[in-house]
């Protein structure tokens, strides 16, 4: 896979997330970093474009999400809730924490493994405005795409070479197997 594909997998990974699908963009983005690792320029210099693909490809993803919100919240709300490991409940907290602390909130997510769809359709659904709500999401959704990336490759130089994607995928399959069974839904 040459490098622009890589970005154009980056971008779709993180519009497909934004909206209904569950599996986060850093899986894609991690697996880059461990290939990246000792790689040649291209693939080392792959990072940073492929965090800022998936913040793109996040964002368009969150603006549409949000637009639904804003146009039919139950509707928006009913199909999230339907995505594996999110609950009524978790978009309580969801419209409840953007209440209390506006769209600072959207830095929480990543700590509580709230996916950003929640926030996109809650935000449009409280009238939060459009760009505010993308003035906000960049930041909050690069800084986390840009440390595990990073501290994906920092890991990845600790392996032999043929051991870094496979030690990724596998930490990929704990994490997740750990994650549906401790979330709701």
């Amino acid at each position: 896979m040459g490098v622009r594909a890589a970005l154009a997998v980056a971008a779709a990974w993180g519009f497909a997330e934004a909206t209904l699908f569950f599996l986060v963009p850093d899986v894609w983005l991690t697996l880059l970093a461990a290939r990246a690792a000792g790689a040649p320029a291209p693939w080392r210099r792959l990072l940073l474009p492929a965090c800022l693909a998936a913040t793109a490809g996040a964002l368009a993803g969150g603006l549409l999400m949000h637009a639904w919100g804003a146009h039919d919240p139950a509707a928006a709300l009913a199909a999230v809730e339907r995505v594996p490991a999110v609950s009524a409940e978790m978009a309580a907290r969801v419209r409840a924490g953007l209440e209390a602390h506006g769209l600072a909130a959207l830095f929480l997510g990543p700590l509580t493994g709230t996916p950003y769809k929640l926030y996109a359709v809650q935000a449009g659904a409280l009238g939060i405005g459009a760009a505010a709500f993308a003035a906000v999401s960049v930041p909050a959704r690069l800084a986390r795409f840009l440390v595990l990336s990073w501290a994906a490759a920092a890991l990845a130089r600790r392996l032999p070479p043929r051991r870094r994607v496979p030690a990724a995928l596998a930490a990929w399959a704990v994490f997740y197997a750990w994650f549906f069974s401790v979330m709701p839904g």
